[in-house]
């Protein structure tokens, strides 16, 4: 497996836990400051690989009246803000082949949407920045077909790839995770992160919008910890009921401090399983 790189830390086999926490979309620089604040004196003070997460734009919200973020120029400001101030890794995902350059030139990390593992345009450009990049396996694909992504990454120049697993469709508006895709995608050769959150979703549930079902949250990261995953995507938010984005699946930072207890725990038993 070929370890990716990240600041100081890597992620991979026989690493710490990496974890990739924020909220789900840039709200406002003040808000944003603020989240950053706590979450990096909590991971610091645990002595936990962390990688800060927030979105300058959701481009595929459900209605055209969602909230979208403050756009790539004001969102990559913030987003390098909070590097240098908090002394943090950041990463975003990009949605255009045009976003690729400008948010290599601030984000240690390029993420690439589950609805866009497949354009190979916007896979090439996150490749040539040669930023480490994580892509989302789309709720279409199975485990197996995202060789495909990791080949043409590789092709592009990408030496540092990690995919996400956020669950497949499962009939209407569901999702199911299948913790066999985390094995699977390390035969690539690769390291693997689970999308706690998004896992959850129910995408288009309430209408205009996409519902969740937070309280599953634990069970599946837990799960995914114990099937191998290197690393956790999980968005948070300070109150997750007022998030201007996905609030029904965020935790909010006293879920989030108690649930990344456990999966220290986890990890360390299982790794300690396969030293033994």
């Amino acid at each position: 497996m070929k370890n990716v790189a990240i600041a100081d830390f890597e992620i991979g086999e026989n690493k710490p836990l990496a974890f990739m926490v924020g909220p789900c979309v840039i709200e406002d620089e003040r808000e944003t400051m603020k989240a950053a604040e706590f979450l990096s004196s909590f991971f610091k003070a645990k002595k936990i690989p962390f990688i800060f997460k927030s979105s300058f734009d959701k481009a595929n919200r459900s209605s055209i009246h969602s909230f979208r973020g403050p756009g790539l120029k004001k969102g990559l400001e913030i987003l390098k803000k909070v590097k240098e101030t908090f002394h943090v890794p950041v990463v975003t995902d990009i949605h255009e082949s045009s976003q690729a350059s400008p948010a290599g030139e601030v984000c240690d990390l390029l993420q690439i949407p589950a609805f866009l593992c497949r354009q190979t345009d916007l896979l090439v450009a996150a490749a040539q920045t040669g930023k480490p990049v994580s892509v989302k396996k789309g709720q279409f694909m199975s485990p197996m077909e995202m060789g495909n992504v990791v080949e043409k990454l590789r092709e592009s120049g990408a030496s540092e790839i990690i995919l996400v697993d956020r669950g497949a469709s499962f009939g209407y508006q569901n999702l199911v995770s299948d913790m066999r895709s985390f094995t699977i995608m390390k035969r690539f050769g690769v390291p693997v992160c689970f999308d706690a959150t998004h896992s959850v979703q129910l995408p288009g549930g309430e209408g205009t919008k996409s519902g969740g079902q937070r309280e599953f949250i634990p069970v599946l990261a837990k799960a995914a910890v114990a099937a191998g995953a290197n690393c956790l995507f999980i968005e948070a938010h300070p109150n997750p009921k007022q998030a201007k984005s996905d609030s029904a699946t965020q935790l909010s930072f006293d879920e989030l401090e108690e649930l990344v207890e456990d999966l220290i725990a986890i990890h360390a038993a299982i790794n300690r399983k396969k030293k033994s």
